[in-house]
């Protein structure tokens, strides 16, 4: 069987946190950040955006609730 299990890793908030930094202050791409520390260009980008809403920087109607509040906004 392979090496990989099925079920996701979780991380804590200041290894985000760090990740994300590194991101931002690297100039390196999320792809590289993420090979190099070891976690999913997936996961990596998904911190890295949600880090953009948290901070307000995010697209009209996805401040600090996320897909939820950009889907209930985006209903007629």
């Amino acid at each position: 069987m392979g090496s990989k299990s099925n079920r996701s890793r979780r991380y804590t908030e200041e290894f985000k946190r760090d990740a994300v930094a590194l991101v931002r202050s690297s100039g390196k791409t999320v792809t590289e950040v993420a090979r190099e520390i070891g976690v999913s260009a997936e996961g990596l980008r998904n911190w890295v955006k949600q880090d953009t809403i948290d901070r307000g920087q995010g697209a009209p109607g996805e401040r600090g609730a996320g897909r939820a509040a950009s889907a209930a906004a985006a209903e007629p």
